[in-house]
């Protein structure tokens, strides 16, 4: 099981990637595992508490009863202090913020891979497109150019 975050590539540049533990309740693991999780809008924050995972939505497991059960809280994730204090030295250095790049289990845990990130601006958003674009039509002409 491996959720990716479809739209980091497009809207950020990774700079550095750190793992991180995440706390979940029992039916919210079961909805993971199956592969029901949102991490597009999400990004983390560090609270006094430690870092949190916001605006990631978890949809309630089918067979869980949950009168209250809120899809979009935010969740905390584990970190050691050495890696949570070389993160917001960076941050703080300059315009960076931490986003989450994609969710999987080792083993039977469950792990997020959040990269520290400059935002992209509209103009290297297209120009990234167009990049790709091109790369994409040289490889289809070569292809029906070895046809022939």
């Amino acid at each position: 099981m491996k959720i990716i975050n479809r739209k980091f590539n497009r809207e950020y540049q990774g700079i550095e990637r750190v793992e991180a533990g995440i706390v979940l309740t029992g039916a919210e693991v079961k909805s993971v595992r199956s592969g029901r999780l949102n991490l597009d809008d999400s990004f983390v924050k560090i609270l006094e508490s430690g870092p949190h995972l916001i605006n990631a939505q978890i949809p309630i497991y089918e067979y869980a009863r949950l009168p209250d059960y809120d899809p979009k809280r935010s969740r905390k994730l584990l970190l050691h202090k050495k890696e949570l204090l070389r993160l917001k030295t960076k941050m703080a250095s300059g315009g960076l913020t931490l986003a989450p790049v994609s969710c999987y289990n080792k083993g039977p845990l469950i792990k997020l891979e959040i990269a520290l990130v400059k935002g992209r601006k509209d103009i290297e958003k297209r120009k990234l497109e167009k990049k790709r674009d091109i790369a994409i039509n040289e490889k289809r002409e070569a292809k029906e150019y070895m046809k022939i």
